[in-house]
């Protein structure tokens, strides 16, 4: 459990956001429960954040940055852009995994009515990186539909693994995660 010890709230309430994510999703997402988490009054958010909206928006632009990071350290470990595309998969399912945080959270709804730029240019940022790969990996007209379906792949399998489907043998996720670069790898080819 993420504590606040008179630091910089804002930044706690992104970070324990993350946590609650993992644990209960975006559905059930609240600042209610991200001030339990850190520990202070559920009024406390609202000084740096009017709103859920606001909250998740912060949320989202450091999700997406922080997932563009994680693509990045996997994709460039090979040269060969069909094995880098279907690297985005892997790195997808590890990250979400962890932080609960996915294209979900990043593209949530709610969050097209809050003017944040912030949250643009990370998402934007993100997408650029993920289209380059993908033209990279199939050409320009085929790279929109090898990025969604890449996504739906990855997604798939970290969903799959959160609702629990792979507890029965108990797999851990980096072994999901490299079961989705293998199904994305399909794709490719």
């Amino acid at each position: 459990m993420t504590r606040y010890h008179h630091g910089d709230l804002r930044a706690a309430l992104v970070e324990a956001s993350f946590e609650v994510l993992a644990e209960c999703g975006l559905q059930r997402f609240s600042v209610a429960a991200v001030a339990r988490r850190i520990g202070v009054s559920t009024a406390a958010p609202y000084r740096h954040f009017p709103d859920r909206a606001h909250l998740l928006s912060a949320v989202s632009a450091a999700a997406a940055r922080d997932l563009r990071t994680a693509i990045e350290a996997v994709v460039f470990e090979t040269e060969e852009p069909g094995a880098r595309m279907a690297a985005v998969a892997g790195a997808y399912v590890r990250y979400v995994g962890r932080t609960g945080a996915g294209m979900s959270v990043i593209f949530a709804a709610e969050l097209y009515e809050v003017a944040d730029d912030a949250r643009r240019s990370e998402t934007r940022a993100l997408m650029t990186t993920l289209l380059d790969l993908a033209s990279a990996a199939a050409g320009y007209p085929a790279a929109t539909r090898l990025l969604e379906a890449t996504l739906a792949v990855a997604h798939g399998y970290v969903s799959l693994f959160a609702e629990g489907f792979f507890a029965l043998k108990d797999r851990p996720l980096d072994e999901i995660a490299d079961r989705a670069t293998e199904a994305a790898l399909t794709l490719v080819d």
